[in-house]
C-alpha cells in the first residue's frame, strides 16, 4: 500500500467528433492531467462547465478509459481491476439523486443493491446492513420500505450516499452532489458527507462549480481550464493566494455573501470559452487573460511550485489574492 490513493499522470482522453457531412475531429477532453490524492484527502475539482470535470470522474468509474497517461488506485494501474473488484474500491454519489435511483425498487433494496450484486451474503444480511446503512446517513426507519417518488431530494441523495458506502469503498467521487437540491438541504448533505469521510476514513473528489461547497469540505483544490490542471494546492492556500489568474477570476466572479455588496467583476470570465476542438496555442488562457503578452501565446506554461502547483509564465503574487468566497455553504458547521 502507498500513501497515495489514487495517482494520475499525463492524462489524456480524446473524442473523434463530426462526421456524415462534416469533416471528423479530435475533441481533447483531457490535456496531460497530473493529480495525487493522499489516503483519507479530499479534492475539490473546480472549474466551468466543459472543461473535462466530468470526463475524469467517469476515467475513475470505469465508465470510459483514457487515451493515454496512467492512473494508479492503491498503487495498481486502474486497468488491472476487473468491474466488480473497482466497484469495491471507488463509489459515485451523482449530482441528481431524482434520475439516479431506480424508481421500482424500495430504498432498502437500493441501498442493498451493491452486495446483491456482488453476492454478498444472504438476504437477511443484505437488509439488516442496509437498515444499518439508512441510520448511518440519517434516514427515518419507516422510510427503509418506501420508495424514491414518496422521498424528498435530500432524503433521496441520502439513499444514494448510503448505497455508495453499504460495499465500503476506499474513494468515494461527489459529481455535484447538492447542486440539485434547495439551498436548504445543500448544508445537511455536506455536513453529513463531511462526518461519513472522518468515520470512514474515505478518500474524496468532490466535483463542484460551487466554491463555497469546496472550501467547507476540501482539504486540498484542483483548478481545470480546458482539459488541464492549472492550479493545485492545500484549499486555504489556493482560496487565499491563487496563483494563476484563471483561479484568481473564478474567485472574484463569486456572488458577494453579504446584502447590498457590489457585484464583482468578471476579470476576464465574460469572454468566449475556447473550443476544446480547436483551443488556443500556447497558454490555452491567454486569449481571456490580462496579463498575456507574446509568450503566453506561443509557449505552454510548465508545471511550477512545490507542494502549490501552478502553469502560469504570470503567476500572480500574495499582493494580488483577492478575499476568498464565503467560507462555508450556507448553514454548514465549521470543518475540524
Amino acid at each position: 500500500m502507498t500513501a497515495e490513493t489514487l495517482t494520475m499522470r499525463g492524462v489524456t482522453r480524446d473524442y473523434s467528433v463530426g462526421g456524415s457531412f462534416a469533416r471528423k475531429q479530435t475533441l481533447r477532453a483531457l490535456r496531460g492531467v497530473d493529480l495525487t490524492v493522499a489516503r483519507g484527502r479530499t479534492l475539490g475539482l473546480v472549474g466551468e462547465s466543459g472543461c473535462g470535470k466530468s470526463t475524469l470522474a467517469k476515467i475513475l468509474l470505469g465508465v470510459e478509459e483514457a487515451t493515454s497517461g496512467e492512473v494508479l488506485v492503491e498503487g495498481r494501474p486502474i486497468t488491472s481491476y476487473g468491474r466488480i473488484e473497482r466497484a469495491r474500491l471507488i463509489q459515485p454519489v451523482f449530482q441528481d439523486p431524482y434520475s439516479s435511483l431506480n424508481p421500482r425498487m424500495t430504498v432498502e433494496a437500493i441501498i442493498a443493491a451493491p452486495l446483491t450484486v456482488r453476492g454478498e451474503g444472504n438476504a437477511a444480511f443484505r437488509r439488516r446492513r442496509a437498515r444499518e446503512m439508512a441510520k448511518e446517513v440519517g434516514l427515518p426507519e419507516h422510510l427503509i420500505s418506501t420508495y424514491p417518488s414518496q422521498l424528498s431530494g435530500g432524503q433521496r441523495q441520502r439513499v444514494a450516499i448510503a448505497r455508495a458506502l453499504i460495499g465500503e469503498p476506499k474513494i468515494l467521487i461527489c459529481d455535484e452532489p447538492t447542486s440539485a437540491l434547495d439551498v436548504s438541504v445543500q448544508s445537511q448533505i455536506l455536513n453529513l458527507l463531511s462526518r461519513l469521510k472522518r468515520e470512514f476514513d474515505l478518500t474524496m473528489i468532490l466535483i463542484s462549480h460551487n466554491l463555497a461547497v469546496v472550501h467547507h469540505l476540501a482539504d486540498e483544490v484542483a483548478v481545470m481550464y480546458l482539459g488541464q490542471i492549472v492550479e493545485n494546492g492545500p484549499s486555504a492556500e489556493v482560496f487565499a493566494h491563487p496563483r494563476h489568474p484563471y483561479s484568481d477570476a473564478l474567485l472574484k466572479a463569486v456572488l458577494p455573501p453579504r446584502a447590498g455588496a457590489r457585484l464583482p467583476e468578471l476579470h476576464g470570465l465574460e469572454a468566449e470559452f475556447p473550443s476544446p476542438v480547436n483551443p488556443p496555442s500556447g497558454c490555452a488562457f491567454h486569449p481571456r487573460c490580462q496579463f498575456a503578452d507574446q509568450r503566453c501565446v506561443d509557449e505552454a506554461p510548465e508545471r511550477r511550485g512545490e507542494g502549490h502547483i501552478f502553469r502560469c509564465h504570470h503567476p500572480l503574487g500574495a499582493a494580488a489574492a483577492p478575499a476568498p468566497p464565503a467560507a462555508e455553504a450556507p448553514g454548514a458547521q465549521p470543518r475540524p
